[in-house]
């Protein structure tokens, strides 16, 4: 099932611009975390390639970058955030989800009205309007735009980091762990972008 606009629908007529955010990266054990913001015109209708769009997940990878390039061509304001592995072990990646989603808002060239969040928590970093949706992504076209762009930034970086760490695999799995991965840290040890603060029960470690 493709998303429509429906949900922003019912805030377009007071609000100027509502802005969808979603998060990837909470779960792997390399990496960053990574939100992406992104504002549709007011009344848009989704059409063409971009009506195909929906949860990131259900996306095969190389759909997902020609739906990013349609999402930022159509999109009225987009925004990336990042949040390293070494500021993910100093505060959690709880707090570090929150402050990509903060900072992803906060780099709209325009304040967004109304913030609709994937998920079931948020903790607005200043004075602004927001909903949490459970599962958004997969019902709120805004928010699933802001997945794809996530999802998609984030594989991008973890390719790369393939290039520097080829023993791991992560072009493969993105970071994520896999037995190949888990298997990959039981015998080189981690790399230097692994989050030092996940602790695999696998390999003894608590």
């Amino acid at each position: 099932m493709t998303l429509t606009t429906l949900y922003e629908q019912q805030f377009w007529p007071d609000l100027q611009r509502v802005c969808g955010i979603d998060e990837a990266g909470r779960g792997p054990l390399a990496g960053p975390v990574v939100a992406a913001a992104v504002v549709f015109p007011r009344h848009f209708r989704p059409h063409g390639f971009i009506s195909t769009l929906n949860d990131s997940k259900t996306i095969p990878p190389g759909r997902r970058k020609e739906l990013a390039q349609a999402i930022i061509q159509e999109a009225e304001d987009y925004a990336i955030a990042e949040v390293d592995h070494i500021e993910i072990d100093r505060i959690n990646i709880l707090q570090a989800t929150m402050l990509a989603m903060n900072n992803a808002a906060g780099s709209l060239e325009h304040s967004p009205s109304l913030l609709l969040i994937d998920g079931n928590r948020f903790h607005p970093a200043r004075p602004v309007a927001f909903r949490t949706i459970v599962k958004g992504d997969a019902s709120v076209f805004s928010i699933a735009a802001a997945s794809i762009l996530a999802k998609t930034h984030r594989d991008a970086i973890m390719t790369e980091a393939a290039l520097l760490y080829p023993e791991y695999g992560f072009e493969k799995h993105f970071g994520y762990p896999t037995r190949e991965h888990i298997e990959a840290i039981r015998n080189h040890g981690r790399s230097p972008i692994h989050r030092m603060s996940f602790r695999l029960r696998q390999l003894g470690e608590k």
